[in-house]
């Protein structure tokens, strides 16, 4: 991935009250970008700053939209970033990683290549790694993709210097697929 490549980290909602506010719609983790001063790009190139943010209603006012018409122009726009500006203002803990990241990495089962991530879907509080599976696999019988969940008891390391994931029970979970 680029470090310019735009990600897509929010979803502004309806318009609320008189003064501009916006419902405000996380697709991130990481809840502490969105502060006032913070800037997102839109998809038309144009960039928002952000006036205030109230986590506990999930609402957010942007500079410069102070009435509910202008607010509105805003609604169902999606706000983005960069990786560049991800990386600087995210902090991962020890053993956390960005999607990004692991996105078209190989999985493997002991030995075997089972695929490469090609996607992350949150299901409830898990994470789940959407491999795309090798096609020596498919030409077995197996499944075209299947889900891995990122939990301990399946994931035994992610090595993203050589863009690696080892599994436990990887391969049992796309023969069950």
């Amino acid at each position: 991935m680029m470090n310019n490549e735009l990600l897509q980290i929010a979803t502004v909602g309806k318009a609320v009250g008189l003064r501009g506010e916006l419902k405000f719609y996380l697709d991130s983790d990481f809840e502490g970008q969105f502060k006032k001063g913070s800037q997102f790009d839109l998809k038309n190139g144009d960039t928002v700053e952000i006036e205030s943010y109230n986590h506990q209603k999930s609402l957010v006012k942007f500079l410069g939209f102070n009435n509910r018409e202008d607010a509105q122009k805003l609604t169902n726009q999606k706000l983005f970033t960069t990786v560049e500006k991800t990386r600087a203002q995210c902090t991962l803990e020890d053993g956390e990683y960005f999607w990004f990241d692991m996105i078209g990495v190989s999985v493997y089962d002991s030995s075997t290549l089972l695929g490469i991530v090609e996607e992350i879907e949150r299901i409830g509080t898990v994470d789940y790694l959407v491999i795309k599976t090798t096609q020596i696999l498919v030409d077995n019988e197996y499944s075209k993709k299947f889900y891995i969940p990122y939990i301990e008891a399946y994931i035994r390391c992610f090595d993203l210097d050589n863009k690696r994931i080892e599994t436990e029970g990887g391969l049992s979970l796309l023969e069950a697929s």
